[in-house]
């Protein structure tokens, strides 16, 4: 039987969510915690990696899980698995799901969330959740710029080089805002997908533009540019979260959706 997991985290202590070969990522706790429940279940796949430091509201993965193994309701599968993982990870829900379902492949678009403190004194609470930008920011330039990233660009400026190359730079953002309440700032990114520090070098790009630093009108130059030198800088990891995985027409979960005793 194939389930899909919806996991929240606090990346402070990780080295991402995939399993390192130096390091702990968040991957390893969740598949220790399903280890210990069913034995033979060694892997795990998810919707997307996030890097050293990210956080996670709405990760997405799926699990096959023998049947025989399975010995409960999967309404409690979510409880079961919370009861083996650190604090900082938790299981939000577990639901079954069609066989041919897959976490990665299946996913039509995520949503990210990026907060700044913008305020001269850090609020030592969100020190793990938020970048501190002491100057004030100009929230009218900032919102001109983030406009000019939505539709299909070519995002190679605004992603950070890594040691393959990658199909495609293209990508589409259908959402691209900034709120703030009071001193925080929320940067809010959808796409149907994201390219290696991309969300970062936006949010960091777009306080540069509030700083004065870089023009609202300078967006569409850095896109067609291409280059990563022409854009703003990377924004910290920790305030960005992986906030939602959206799913197109998503395949209704088989009828017999609960397991009982004898794991049919």
């Amino acid at each position: 039987m194939k389930l899909k997991l919806t996991i929240a985290y606090d990346g402070t202590g990780y080295a991402g969510w995939q399993v390192q070969t130096s390091g702990v990522g968040v991957q390893q706790k969740v598949e220790e915690a399903l280890g210990r429940l069913f034995p033979s279940v060694k892997r795990i796949h998810s919707s997307s990696r996030t890097d050293t430091g990210v956080h996670a509201l709405g990760m997405v993965a799926h699990v096959e899980i023998p049947a025989a193994e399975f010995k409960m309701p999967v309404a409690k599968l979510a409880l079961a698995l919370n009861a083996h993982l650190p604090k900082d990870v938790r299981v939000l829900a577990a639901t079954r799901c069609r066989a041919d379902f897959h976490a990665r492949f299946d996913a039509a678009g995520k949503q990210y969330r990026y907060f700044v403190w913008n305020y001269p004194g850090m609020n030592p609470l969100v020190r793990h959740q938020a970048w501190h930008v002491p100057r004030k920011l100009d929230l009218a330039a900032m919102r001109s710029a983030a406009k000019l990233f939505l539709g299909r660009h070519d995002f190679k400026s605004l992603a950070a080089s890594r040691n393959y190359e990658v199909e495609s730079t293209v990508r589409t953002l259908t959402r691209c805002d900034v709120k703030r309440s009071g001193p925080m700032l929320t940067f809010v990114i959808e796409g149907d997908g994201f390219l290696y520090k991309m969300c970062r070098g936006i949010v960091g790009t777009l306080v540069q533009v509030g700083q004065g630093k870089i023009a609202a009108a300078d967006i569409k130059t850095i896109l067609s540019r291409r280059d990563r030198r022409v854009a703003g800088m990377t924004a910290p990891a920790q305030g960005l979260v992986l906030w939602k995985v959206f799913y197109k027409n998503p395949k209704p979960e088989p009828r017999h959706s609960k397991v009982g005793a004898r794991g049919k």
